[in-house]
């Protein structure tokens, strides 16, 4: 052994690099227990010989790359020269990773899944492909996760392409203004909130307001339309379920497919328990697919629940990743992430197919504070907000929507003609009402208009009081702007009666 030793120095030579003693430790055995042993040095040597020059000591460090540290859902890998950012790269345990940060000695990868399978010196392989997801109308029905991979137990997904999840938004040429309406069937938000194709429409409230409530909502409501509207007019939803609980999710599915309402709709899922890069990543999965249906000419909605939770996840991938803090511990370019998201949404005109992806991104607030660094970003991207308020969740006014400080920046030019006409009037009482009701009750002496103005506003709240899962009925509102109203105990029971 120690004259094998001695010609190290030789075969470095013959292999341009140098050779770890272990090897030469690890064919030790394998040589003793050959009969060459028994072999004078020369034969030993050749054999030697032969095998250092039979193994690959050179690692192709501009593909592959070694794992220097790992922890938290972060590896640090030397290696890997030629990578771009963005790009998914495989560990040798199968698991999946993307670089985000390129710096001068290693490159830093989040990883999508249990870190605890990495160890330090793994192998590290470039995929050669930005992060990339399956679309087309075969996800229609199926619960997916932020890779497109499905979770539903329904089997593999026989999609015929792929699209990059961080494609860039349409420029301004292939945009046009939005005119057309997308219903959602609650009345609160086709008469005094209009919501266009194309349009981008924050849903902003404390927790347990009824913002998930809304959202569903819009999605089971568009069933009855699809089923009566040709291919070209039917809404295909997209939910994209962002650090919820795994039951929440279910219930949902469940709900939706109560409904038959799977049937056009996609649900990306990145639960509360699934790594951060999963929740970060999940909702321009959900886009890319929504994006598909827009290019195709079709319409799509796409819901993010919630964007608040996608934010928290940037950042604390931001933060393990040495990345400088801003406000609130966010990193710089947290409105970047959000504006790139939504700008996606869009109304092509008829050059370009003329389909649509409408966006409602639901943002969490605390304690009602919409002044605080997401729910300000999120508001001044999107084309108006519907605020709901938890006092008015308690009083029993469902959906809770503030109408004072609710809008919609695109207003009238996205209702129908019926709704268009109607809904002026309302939103003039309302405000009529709002202003007279704070001075009311400091005293009961009111003249009589006072009095009627009071009482037309409480029957028009009660109007556009709606139960979850129901639908908004036009002719209610239309019979409530001209007086024809059922107020008090008698106005469900009239209603119902109505409705039969």
């Amino acid at each position: 052994l120690l004259y094998c030793l001695s010609l190290l120095p030789k075969y470095n030579k013959l292999c341009g690099s140098f050779v770890q003693v272990a090897p030469v430790a690890c064919w030790a055995p394998k040589l003793s227990t050959s009969s060459s042993l028994n072999a004078g040095v020369p034969e030993f040597s050749s054999i030697l010989e032969e095998r250092i020059l039979s193994q690959t000591v050179q690692t192709n460090l501009e593909e592959t790359g070694r794992v220097l540290s790992i922890g938290d859902g972060i590896a640090r890998v030397y290696g890997l020269k030629n990578i771009q950012a963005d790009e998914m790269v495989e560990f040798s345990s199968g698991l999946k990773g993307m670089a985000l940060n390129l710096e001068r000695d290693n490159v830093g990868v989040v990883v999508f899944g249990n870190d605890k399978l990495i160890k330090e010196g793994d192998v590290v392989k470039r995929a050669g492909a930005i992060v990339d997801v399956p679309v087309g109308e075969e996800l229609l029905g199926r619960v997916v996760d932020a890779l497109g991979n499905p979770i539903d137990g329904k089997g593999a997904l026989n999609t015929k392409s792929r699209q990059r999840v961080g494609l860039k938004a349409p420029g301004i040429i292939p945009r046009i203004s939005v005119r057309e309406p997308m219903q959602t069937g609650i009345k609160a938000v086709d008469s005094l909130v209009p919501i266009g194709r194309g349009q981008r429409e924050l849903i902003i409230g404390d927790r347990q307001t009824g913002k998930t409530a809304i959202a569903v909502d819009t999605i089971i409501n568009q069933k009855r339309f699809n089923d009566s509207a040709e291919e070209k007019k039917k809404l295909y939803c997209i939910y994209v379920a962002i650090g919820q609980k795994r039951s929440t999710v279910a219930q949902l599915v469940k709900r939706l497919n109560d409904t038959d309402s799977m049937k056009y709709t996609i649900v990306v899922s990145a639960t509360a328990s699934d790594a951060a890069p999963l929740q970060y990543l999940a909702p321009y999965s959900g886009c890319a697919m929504g994006e598909f249906f827009r290019d195709s000419g079709r319409h799509a909605l796409i819901i993010y629940d919630d964007l608040s939770k996608q934010a928290v996840a940037y950042r604390q991938m931001s933060l393990l990743l040495r990345r400088p803090p801003g406000r609130e511990a966010y990193p710089g370019d947290v409105f970047y992430l959000h504006s790139r998201l939504l700008e996606r949404a869009a109304k092509m005109n008829d050059a370009y197919g003329g389909g649509s992806l409408t966006a409602l991104p639901v943002i969490e607030t605390q304690a009602g504070d919409v002044s605080a660094y997401i729910p300000t970003n999120v508001i001044s991207i999107t084309d108006g907000q519907i605020f709901l308020e938890t006092e008015l969740f308690h009083k029993g006014i469902r959906p809770a929507i503030n109408v004072g400080l609710s809008v919609s920046r695109v207003g009238s030019a996205a209702q129908t003609k019926a709704m268009k006409q109607v809904a002026g009037r309302m939103k003039l009482e309302l405000a009529q009402y709002r202003e007279v009701a704070a001075f009311a009750q400091f005293g009961s002496d009111l003249d009589a208009s006072t009095q009627l103005l009071l009482n037309r506003g409480v029957r028009l709240t009660e109007l556009l009081k709606q139960g979850q899962y129901g639908e908004c009925v036009l002719f209610l509102i239309i019979l409530s702007s001209h007086g024809y109203r059922a107020s008090g105990g008698r106005d469900l029971r009239w209603r119902t009666r109505i409705l039969g």
